[in-house]
Parts: structure tokens; C-alpha cells; sequence
């Protein structure tokens, strides 16, 4: 027992069966009651031509995890909208497509704004109607009053299609970090687009080639660079950006872009710490209460570190109780956090339910980890998460709030200590003592303690030309990534040459970058780049719609963010301390011993995990060197060398794990999106025979 909680036994994988959808009428609008789907997707044809009313329904129907709530369409000449809900506001009023009385407007929209209440308070004083009381008319109603303008005031997280009936323009809109994901494909004259990769896919026309360039962005930065995806024809709208689709022609716009401030301008002085603390305070309360606005059960994930900590304790407080609160407890001792996080649900007395979680439970989830990340990745820290989100819902809880977004707003993250810690070696490149630096900011690394200063030296590229580089703090991580790249075969590697994804990057960076503190440069990386592509999708909306559960993130409010950003670097990371304003702040809220606890990176175990039990299986008919060879992205000898060293336990070390982990997933994309994607005239969607769904 933990507060007044109880442990969850071990869990395996999930199967689920795509529920059948309704034919569709034509030149209808309509919610079926027979609704379990969740997620938005759409076509539009630019000469009218008429939308076989199979393919929304084909769509909406891959997207059936994203929450079992209502399923809606809307067909009229040109158009299909398609809409599967998860209800948490206004559950029996906010169903959709939805549109304006004359039925001028429409919207498909996934997601929640947290300051739909002042919004709609707004336009009512100058006129507008409202038939429910839900955020999404609030988001429709204010595109009428403001056009694209209108997701500049919005405070929260969605992806939304609206139709502009009179004008025939579709206006496309994500979030401005990108918590809720977006993508769209161009066939012939038509757009389609919907929340997931899948929903495009069952389209037939819509190709699921691999684009050896998205490859090539994983193996380097752990996501690709938007627009680009792992698939050729399919395109990402990147966060904090806007579409708008007119009689076939396309605009993609930002609405929003991080900002620092110049380095020379004169930030926030120490003289204001404590008012800064408080202000910090005030602001994550606000966030916290807004981001509980809801009419189900808000719980809060406990990880054992602060930034979760300080977010259960805010709901706590803004709720007059606790909330209940989730966790991960491993088996193997490496990883496992369950001792402090039971001591944060002691001390904020929640109702704490814990997901104990073995080996055997990552790699049997793993094949529907990759499924519903529509990539590779390189950790299997995705698995867990996705049995806990599955925990969450049997729970009877459909949002929760998490802790996500402090490191990136608030100087966290080991890279920014350890770029400090770079730059003051360039200095004294022959220093033994700046080398040890490096070993203690990662103690779990053991491989990495017995490397001599020289090697240490040149993989962290302390060179003086390295310090000129526009993203030097980020390149060990992408170096050392981008080493299994060597794994690709000789056909791919080919289909590369002239390629560089991180020239590509540093091209993209806005004017203003140069100017930053470095500290603040480097947190534009993660912010734009890691955050959106993985944290926020393969570890979050991802697993947690997988069940269809939403997380919420306090840390991620756009006043949150724009008050980290205008902070005096030395208030994020003051020496080698990270976090210092928070934890300065966090003191009122949380136990001194998890304000003090050295940070520990959440991670889960990786390549041994898939060597024992049936398992084992899969993982060995997708990396035998037959299936690889056929499969054609990886050289055959190479990855059977790895698996023998992953086996006899001589695997070397972390990018050996990365490699091995990325190889497997990236078989898993191709057996189920390449292979054997299947879909029918009926709108059901099947991963066909492949070996995975026979285990």
C-alpha cells in the first residue's frame, strides 16, 4: 500500500478489435450512437468531385484508441470531415463535427482550450450565440470573429480543421508545441488529413513508402524534421503552425516560433529572485487550475521527480484534495523510482496506484508501442508509458496531468549542464579535472567511466572549432546517434549521399539565434525539436491516446513558457545546479529530499528486455537476416552481428542498446505499415498476418 493506493499486478499487451463503422449517408451530418472512436480526419477535393463516403469512415476507423466516446461526419460536394471523440468537456453537448447555426462553418478538432470559459465570455459580449458549453464552438465562433488569427489567444493544446463552407477554404491549426499531432498527404487534387499516419493510410491511394531522408532524421535527432516524416507522401504540420487549403493550393504559415531574448539585453536581475519565484509560483497555479478544468476525474502521473511533484502538489492545492496519482515501478533496480515516488504520494496523500512493470511486459507491448508511434524509436522508455496510460483507463480516468515541459522551460536537462561544463573545457582542453566533470554529471554511464580524457575529449567536441558550431551543445548527442546510421544498407546509404539532416537543421533556425545565451540556444533545440517530435508524441499523446487517456502539461502554459524564456540564464542553471528558480520555488510544495535528489532520467530497460520468453520470437523473425535483407533498409551481417552481441551479453554499452532498439522498431514499422497494412471497402483496418499478430 502506498497512500491509500494499491499495486497493480504485471501487464502484458493489449489486444483490441476495430470495431465495425456505420455506412455513411450521403449529404448528412450525424453522431451514430455506435461511436468508439477518437482523433480527426478529412478530405477535400478541389473540383467538387464527390468523396466516397467509405474512405472517412476507413479513416476514422484506424483511429479507434483515441477514445471511445462519439464518432461524427459530415459529407457535402467535396467534402468529407470525420471526427471520433474523447469526452471531457461538456460530455453531452460537445459532440462533431460541429458547426455555426447557418451551418457556414465547420470544425473537427482534437484537443482542449483551457481558456474557453474567458473566450467565450468574450464573444458572447459581442453577440455570439453558443448551443453548448463546449470549448470547441468556442474555438468555432472565434474563427468566425478572427479568421486564422483566432489560435493567437488560444491557451491549450489541439489540432483542428475548420471548413469555411462559403469560401471553400480549409484552415488547419496545431498546437504551439505540438502536443497534439497533425498530418496531411496531397493526392491528385484532393487533401486528406487526419491525426494519425494510420487514417491517411487507409486511403489507397495514399503511398507508405519509407523516405530514407525521415530515417535518416530518427538515427540523428530521435524524430524527424517537420514537415518531413518517415513516409514519403505524408507530411507533418509542424507545431505552432497553420494551413490553409484553397481550390487546391496550399499555405503553411507559423503562428508561433520559441523566443529568447538577446544575450546582451539586460534579463531579470538576482535582486528580484524572490519575487521571481513567486511569480513562478503563480503562474504554475493558474496553469495547474486551468488545465484541471474538466468534466471527468483529472489524476496526475508521480515519476519521483520534482517537476511531477510540484504539479500533483498544485492540483492538490487547487482542488482542496489530492489527486490520484499514477506511477511505473521497474523490477530491474537500474531504473526504478518507486521508492520516491511513494514518498511524494505519502507526503501529498494521494490514492497512488503503481504499474510494476518486468522485462517480459516491455518487449510483449513493444510491437503496439511502435504501432501507435508510426516511427522507430531508440528507447523503449515509449512501453511503459503506454501501460500505464492503459492502467490509467481502467482506472476509470480520462486525463491526467504530467509533469513534461520543466526541463526544456526551466533548465533541466543534463545536456545544458553538460554543454556548461564543454565549453569551460575548450578553455583547458588537456584538463584531467574538466573530464571528471563529465563523468559525474553521468554516473549511470558506466562504460563512459572507463574511457580515458583523450577519448572523452574528442566525443564531446571540445575543440575550438566545435564552439563555433550553432548547435554545439547538441553535438555529442547527435554524433553519437547518428553512428548507427552504419547499420543501414548499402541501397540506402546510397539514397543519402549529399544529405545532412544537421546542416539541414541549423538552416532552419530563426535569425535571431546567434544572439541567444547558449544556454537558451540550446534549449530552442530541445523546445522545437525533441520535445514536439518525441517527448510529447512517441512517450506522450501517443501511448497515452493509445487507451484514450489525454495528458495535460502545466510546465507547457504559453505563460509558463514565455516567462522561462525571458529568465536570466543564471536562474535556470546557476553553476550545475539546474532548475534553480524551481527549486527555490518548489521548496513550499514538496519534501526537501526530493527538491535535493539528484535528477535521473526516465528510462526503461532496452535491448535485453526482448531475450527471453515468446517474445524473443518476433524480435528474431524481424531481425533474422532473411527478413532483413527482404526489408532492404538495414545490412543483413551487421545487424545479425549486433543480435549474437546482444545475446551473449556483450552488447557495448549504450549506443550499442540505441541500435539494437532501433533496428527492431524500424522492422516493426515495415512489417505493419509496409507489409502488411491492410484496410477494406468497409473501413476496417487490419495489420493483415503479419508474424507480430500471431504471437
Amino acid at each position: 500500500m502506498v497512500g491509500r493506493g494499491n499495486v497493480i499486478p504485471h501487464c502484458g499487451a493489449i489486444a483490441r478489435d476495430v470495431e465495425r463503422g456505420s455506412p455513411l449517408r450521403r449529404g448528412k451530418s450525424f453522431a451514430p450512437f455506435s461511436s468508439a472512436v477518437c482523433g480527426i480526419a478529412g478530405i477535400v477535393a478541389a473540383d467538387r468531385a464527390e468523396i466516397d463516403p467509405l474512405w472517412p469512415a476507413a479513416m476514422i476507423a484506424t483511429l479507434d484508441h483515441r477514445g471511445p466516446d462519439d464518432r461524427g461526419f459530415h459529407l457535402e460536394p467535396g467534402v468529407a470531415l470525420a471526427h471520433a471523440r474523447l469526452s471531457i468537456i461538456d460530455v453531452a453537448g460537445g459532440r462533431q463535427p460541429m458547426s455555426t447555426v447557418d451551418r457556414a462553418f465547420w470544425i473537427t478538432f482534437n484537443g482542449e482550450i483551457f481558456n474557453y470559459v474567458e473566450l467565450r465570455e468574450a464573444l458572447a459580449r459581442k453577440g455570439h450565440r453558443f448551443r453548448t458549453q463546449s470549448d470547441t464552438e468556442v474555438l468555432l465562433h472565434l474563427y468566425r470573429e478572427r479568421g486564422a488569427d483566432a489560435v493567437a489567444a488560444l491557451n491549450g493544446q489541439w489540432a483542428a480543421g475548420i471548413w469555411d463552407a462559403r469560401a471553400r477554404v480549409l484552415f488547419l491549426s496545431r498546437d504551439r508545441l505540438g502536443v497534439r499531432p497533425l498530418y496531411y498527404a496531397v493526392v491528385g487534387s484532393r487533401l486528406l488529413f487526419a491525426s494519425e499516419m494510420k487514417a491517411l493510410f487507409a486511403v489507397p491511394t495514399v503511398s507508405r513508402d519509407l523516405d530514407p531522408k525521415g530515417l535518416d532524421n530518427v538515427f540523428t535527432f530521435w524524430t524527424t524534421l517537420p514537415p518531413r516524416t518517415i513516409f514519403k507522401n505524408i507530411r507533418e504540420l509542424p507545431p505552432g503552425h497553420s494551413l490553409t487549403w484553397r481550390d487546391g493550393e496550399i499555405s503553411v504559415w507559423p503562428h508561433w516560433t520559441p523566443r529568447f531574448p538577446d544575450a546582451s539585453h539586460a534579463a531579470r536581475t538576482h535582486r528580484e529572485t524572490a519575487a521571481l519565484e513567486e511569480e513562478l509560483l503563480q503562474r504554475l497555479e493558474q496553469a495547474t487550475r486551468l488545465r484541471l478544468r474538466a468534466d471527468v476525474p483529472v489524476g496526475a502521473y508521480v515519476s519521483g521527480g520534482l517537476d511531477s511533484a510540484v504539479v500533483a502538489a498544485l492540483a492538490s492545492h487547487v482542488n482542496g484534495v489530492p489527486p490520484r496519482t499514477f506511477s511505473i515501478a521497474f523490477d530491474a533496480a537500474d531504473f526504478d523510482e518507486s521508492a520516491h515516488q511513494r514518498q511524494v504520494a505519502r507526503t501529498l496523500g494521494t490514492e497512488h496506484h503503481e504499474l510494476r512493470c518486468s522485462n517480459e511486459d516491455i518487449a510483449r507491448a513493444f510491437p503496439d508501442v511502435v504501432w501507435h508511434a508510426e516511427t522507430p524509436v531508440l528507447r523503449t522508455a515509449p512501453a511503459p508509458l503506454y501501460l500505464l496510460a492503459r492502467m490509467v483507463r481502467d482506472q476509470g480516468f480520462k486525463v491526467v496531468l504530467t509533469g513534461e515541459g520543466a526541463d526544456e522551460t526551466l533548465g533541466g536537462y543534463d545536456i545544458f549542464r553538460e554543454a556548461k561544463i564543454r565549453r569551460f573545457w575548450s578553455r583547458f582542453p588537456s584538463s584531467s579535472r574538466r573530464a571528471s566533470l563529465i563523468r559525474r554529471l553521468y554516473p549511470w554511464l558506466r562504460d563512459l567511466h572507463r574511457q580515458p580524457a583523450a577519448y572523452l575529449q574528442a566525443f564531446f567536441h571540445v575543440g575550438p572549432g566545435d564552439l563555433v558550431h550553432p548547435a554545439f551543445s547538441h553535438l555529442p548527442r547527435w554524433n553519437l546517434t547518428s553512428r548507427l546510421k552504419l547499420f543501414f544498407s548499402d541501397q540506402v546509404a546510397a539514397s543519402l549521399t549529399g544529405y545532412d539532416g544537421v546542416q539541414e537543421l541549423v538552416d532552419s533556425l530563426p535569425r535571431s539565434y546567434g544572439g541567444w545565451d547558449p544556454l537558451c540556444q540550446a534549449q530552442y533545440l530541445e523546445m522545437a525539436h525533441l520535445l514536439p517530435g518525441y517527448i510529447l508524441s512517441s512517450q506522450g499523446d501517443r501511448m497515452a491516446m493509445a487507451h484514450g487517456v489525454e495528458s495535460r502539461y502545466p510546465f507547457l502554459d504559453p505563460d509558463v513558457v514565455a516567462f522561462g524564456s525571458t529568465l536570466d540564464p543564471t536562474l535556470k542553471v546557476k553553476g550545475l545546479a539546474e532548475k534553480y528558480l524551481l527549486k527555490r520555488a518548489a521548496r513550499r510544495l514538496v519534501p526537501e529530499s526530493i527538491v535535493k535528489r539528484a535528477k535521473q532520467p526516465y528510462r526503461a530497460p532496452g535491448a535485453h528486455a526482448f531475450l527471453t520468453g515468446r517474445t524473443a520470437e518476433y524480435a528474431a523473425d524481424l531481425l533474422s537476416a532473411a527478413q532483413v535483407r527482404r526489408d532492404g533498409v538495414f545490412e543483413p551481417a551487421a545487424v545479425e552481428h549486433l543480435v549474437r552481441k546482444v545475446r551473449s551479453g556483450r552488447a557495448l554499452g549504450v549506443k550499442d542498446d540505441m541500435a539494437f532498439v532501433g533496428v527492431l522498431s524500424t522492422q516493426i514499422v515495415i512489417d505493419r505499415f509496409v507489409n502488411h497494412f491492410i484496410t477494406d471497402t468497409h473501413g476496417i483496418l487490419s495489420s493483415g498476418t503479419s508474424s507480430l499478430h500471431h504471437r
